[in-house]
């Protein structure tokens, strides 16, 4: 089923270095289930019955990486990232897991089949001895594998119990390779489900990325949710469950959400664009009220309270700054394509200033997953052809303060002034008039204002500067200001 030519010259070098001294050498893990399923593997993991200090005399340019005997084996000389460092593991024995994180006990000199009982699902206990060509199953691995099934080694709660993060990867690896888990596997992670709190928030971030990241995150959300798993996660969301939305949509909120997500996996859109898709609407059930004859709900400002939410749960999951704040814009502006009747130029290029031009292409693709989430085809073609077309006119009108016809030697140059704040609000000033007027980006017209500009005190100048932010403030104040009166909520 796996040929030695299906593995890398660098690895198999290594596998034979430790044979030809000696020592047993077996691929291991993710990277034999991978190749059994025609995966190309993006780690290599060797196990052997050299110590670590054996293993570091074999491979002189190598490090020791962590406590469990991990050697990192160097290969300095290719170019392939998966084969830059291959880690190779002596044979071990794992006891009392005090902390459901680490192991108390770490004993080596043990047999590989020991070794292979302390891994977590089966699919990933397969070994395989690169010399031969054989494999070594213990425990069905390749049975479920050819089932689809993941199945924890021996009994699930012991497993659950030496690593809780197990609950997490069991979700995971469901979701990447459309997996499923097993009754018994299920069964108990629900009954430990509770365990997960003892996790390092950025263990389990990084896990919830890979489901989000995965080909079916769909799948991988309702999981976390019948599981019990998603309480200690992403609590905000339980809130849409059930929540009606009527109109267009022909899901509740909860559904909408995750439909919405795996539209942006289905195009194979970056983690950012998958989490704002999965948060957009994050909001709706705080602010959802019914009005009218009909009954229809209705979810004013739940934009602005989606992007308040979005942010404290980003930043609940420790998520890199820059990512959490481009998924917080697209949250609170994912509503602004929605009423082509209502869009202007003048307001697109606005929202460019606002999210950054390379995520104006995101907020777009926002809408599009967006429609398709709430039970419709993409966004009817000559809409989606105007949102274009206004994105490309605006990306040629000047959108930044260097984009401007003058610049701050220009103005000091003209005005007789030295650098200083007044000189950074007189150009913001300058920008905030060529965003609702492009014509006025002339040297002529912008040297003449700046002299007036220079007239007014700093303070003045401050105001105008930074007006665009004010009015953005003082509406997002008003919406939620309605949103605490009429729902009782912020």
């Amino acid at each position: 089923m796996i040929k030695k030519s299906d593995i890398p010259l660098e690895v198999r070098k290594i596998a034979e270095t430790l044979e030809n001294a000696g020592f047993e050498a077996y691929l291991v893990g993710g990277c034999v289930r991978d190749l059994l399923i025609k995966k190309t593997p993006k780690d290599w993991d060797i196990t052997t019955n050299a110590h670590p200090n054996q293993i570091l005399e074999l491979f002189p340019d190598s490090f020791c990486n962590n406590d469990y005997g991990t050697v990192g084996v160097k290969n300095e000389e290719t170019t392939d990232e998966t084969l830059k460092v291959v880690e190779v593991t002596p044979y071990r024995l794992e006891t009392g897991y005090s902390d459901s994180r680490r192991p108390d006990k770490v004993e080596f000199g043990v047999s590989l089949v020991e070794d292979l009982a302390r891994r977590d699902f089966t699919v990933n206990a397969i070994a395989y001895k690169l010399s031969d060509e054989t494999l070594v199953d213990e425990f069905n691995g390749i049975k479920d594998i050819s089932e689809k099934t993941l199945k924890t080694v021996g009994v699930p709660d012991q497993r659950f119990g030496e690593d809780a993060l197990r609950m997490m990867r069991a979700v995971r690896l469901a979701s990447e390779l459309g997996f499923v888990i097993e009754l018994e596997t299920m069964t108990a992670i629900v009954r430990n489900s509770q365990r997960i709190q003892h996790i390092s928030v950025e263990r389990v971030a990084s896990e919830f990325i890979r489901i989000i990241n995965s080909t079916s995150p769909m799948q991988g959300l309702i999981f976390l949710e019948k599981l019990e798993l998603l309480d200690y996660i992403l609590p905000e969301i339980k809130n849409s469950i059930g929540c009606e939305q009527g109109g267009i949509h022909k899901y509740d909120v909860y559904e909408h959400l995750l439909r919405t997500m795996q539209a942006a996996a289905d195009k194979n859109f970056s983690t950012e664009l998958r989490l704002a898709a999965l948060l957009h609407d994050i909001g709706k059930p705080a602010t959802r009220r019914t009005g009218g004859k009909n009954k229809h709900y209705t979810f004013y400002g739940h934009e602005v309270v989606g992007a308040r939410m979005t942010k404290k749960i980003l930043s609940r999951l420790r998520l890199p700054s820059e990512l959490s704040e481009n998924v917080e814009n697209l949250v609170r502006w994912h509503m602004f394509f929605s009423d082509p009747d209502e869009i202007t130029l003048a307001a697109v290029r606005r929202t460019i200033v606002r999210i950054g031009k390379e995520h104006i292409e995101d907020l777009l693709n926002l809408r599009v997953c967006d429609r398709i989430g709430t039970g419709r085809p993409n966004e009817q073609p000559f809409r989606f052809r105007k949102y274009k077309a206004m994105v490309d006119e605006a990306l040629r009108d000047p959108i930044s303060v260097k984009m401007l016809k003058i610049n701050g030697d220009k103005i000091m140059d003209i005005t007789g002034e030295k650098p200083g704040k007044k000189l950074g609000y007189v150009l913001h000033t300058l920008l905030e008039e060529v965003l609702i007027d492009p014509s006025k980006n002339t040297e002529e017209y912008l040297e003449n204002r700046a002299k007036a500009l220079y007239l007014l005190n700093e303070t003045e100048l401050k105001n105008l500067a930074e007006a665009g932010k004010k009015k953005q403030l003082e509406e997002e104040t008003a919406a939620l200001q309605k949103i605490a009166k009429e729902h009782k909520v912020l």
